[in-house]
């Protein structure tokens, strides 16, 4: 039985319209390194220093966008229906980017977990099971991405695919 749900953000409550090249070629002279993908990975090898620019980079070119994210239909559908269970926020934004979106869209949750908590799907999922405290086995997990269905099945997590 479903307790609580995590929701992702970017590609599941809303679309960030990012110019991923543009920020791709900053992290690129930022981190001083020719291939910055996937950014989970790439950013946490660097020193404190350069890892800060290079999640100041990444919130500025979010933080331009903020204003202009596309509501996507499905996931937020979902997010009305769950008014009544307790809710997380599961994203690779940053917490001033997911800030801006909440606060303009009017959404609540119990918990948010950002970049700057963890990088890694499955923790920071761990991190909002655990805050809920829920079982993992009692709460859905909606994402859009096989990354998230891998995580979910990693944590123990039911799933549901936004596309």
């Amino acid at each position: 039985m479903i307790q609580a749900i995590i929701f992702d953000l970017d590609g599941t409550l809303v679309d960030l319209p990012v110019d991923w090249e543009a920020l791709f070629d900053e992290l690129k002279r930022v981190m001083h390194v020719d291939n910055v993908r996937p950014l989970t990975v790439t950013i946490p090898r660097t020193d404190p220093q350069t890892r800060k620019k290079a999640f100041d980079a990444w919130s500025k070119a979010e933080l331009a966008v903020v204003k202009n994210v596309i509501i996507n239909e499905e996931g937020m559908k979902i997010y009305r229906e769950s008014q009544n269970r307790p809710k997380a926020l599961v994203t690779m934004q940053g917490k001033k980017t997911a800030d801006g979106i909440l606060d303009q869209l009017k959404l609540k949750f119990d918990v948010v977990v950002a970049r700057e908590d963890s990088l890694s799907r499955e923790e920071q999922l761990l991190k909002a099971v655990e805050k809920l405290d829920i079982p993992a086995r009692d709460i859905l997990f909606v994402g859009d991405a096989e990354s998230d269905a891998t995580a979910a099945q990693k944590t123990g997590c039911q799933f549901r695919r936004i596309e």
